[in-house]
């Protein structure tokens, strides 16, 4: 039992450094498991993978739930916030009709580390290539205009408001890309965050916009995978289960803080860099 407790807080340590990371979690998980196999009950498997990331939404849930819960004082709704969700579901429904037509197909076919690989390195790739275009174009650079204080600081502000840079056409697009990541490697967050980016949104709005469409996408898959699920858990699974999703949110919840503190002075460049470099050492080592 303790070295399953010893995989199950490894999964979730990496879980939890790279859900909301654009360096693909799921595709980091498959490598893990080739290396250091957390079970061979496929079905056990599954359900542990829903129980990490959950413990990853929860972290979103609870750093982001001022701006998240629609809800104010007396029972009155926030137009803003139900707006916000409008947006997040409208994102959230092309991964449920392209997820019901090709989950069987992506998880028998391409749940490999060469096709890891390749999708580390080409999104890689795409992540620098769009960073160099938008800085080429002045936009997204970080620096703001060479106006006045009050004007710099509105126009601040207007980036750092999601709900001013977001309409129902952009959420869709965003959500188009979203199913990108059903491709392990590709990343679900840079997916999202390539949408956002395409679209306009900032990078500190694009990342806070991926956090918020995971949680309809990674509980709408959590609860699939256990209906679809037929298991009988042992005392050993369910512990592994827990510490799992103990370091899971634990890890997350310095992994966003830190991500949006990062992106608010750089760019992805590094992550592009990043996967690309694990993209070939992953080659590297299927052919030698």
């Amino acid at each position: 039992m303790i070295l399953s407790l010893i995989k199950s807080a490894v999964f979730g340590i990496v879980e939890g450094l790279t859900e909301f990371l654009p360096i693909s979690s799921t595709g980091h998980l498959i490598l893990l498991d080739a290396v250091m196999k957390l079970s061979d009950n496929t079905a056990f498997t599954n359900i542990f993978e829903v129980a990490i990331q959950s413990g990853a939404i929860l972290a979103v849930i609870l750093i982001y739930f001022k701006k998240l819960w629609p809800i104010n004082k007396g029972f009155r709704f926030d137009k803003e916030k139900l707006n916000l969700w409008l947006y997040i579901i409208i994102a959230f429904i092309p991964a449920i009709f392209f997820g019901f037509l090709f989950k069987d197909f992506i998880s028998e076919k391409l749940f490999n580390p060469i096709t890891v690989s390749i999708t580390l390195i080409f999104y890689g790739v795409v992540l620098i290539v769009i960073e160099k275009i938008l800085i080429t174009k002045g936009n997204l650079g970080g620096k703001i205009g060479s106006g006045s204080a009050s004007e710099n600081a509105s126009e601040t502000a207007e980036k750092q408001n999601i709900m001013s840079n977001l309409s129902l056409k952009k959420a869709l697009l965003i959500g188009l890309f979203q199913v990108l990541a059903m491709i392990p490697g590709t990343s679900r967050s840079a997916a999202t965050i390539i949408g956002g980016l395409l679209v306009g949104l900032s990078r500190e709005n694009a990342a806070e916009f991926s956090f918020f469409l995971a949680i309809p996408t990674i509980v709408g898959a959590g609860v699939f995978s256990i209906f679809d699920a037929k298991i009988v858990f042992t005392n050993e699974m369910i512990y592994t289960l827990i510490v799992g999703f103990l370091f899971s949110f634990i890890v997350a919840l310095v992994v966003i803080k830190a991500f949006i503190r990062f992106i608010q002075k750089h760019n992805f460049n590094i992550f592009g860099w990043y996967r690309i470099a694990l993209g070939i050492i992953v080659i590297a080592l299927l052919v030698f």
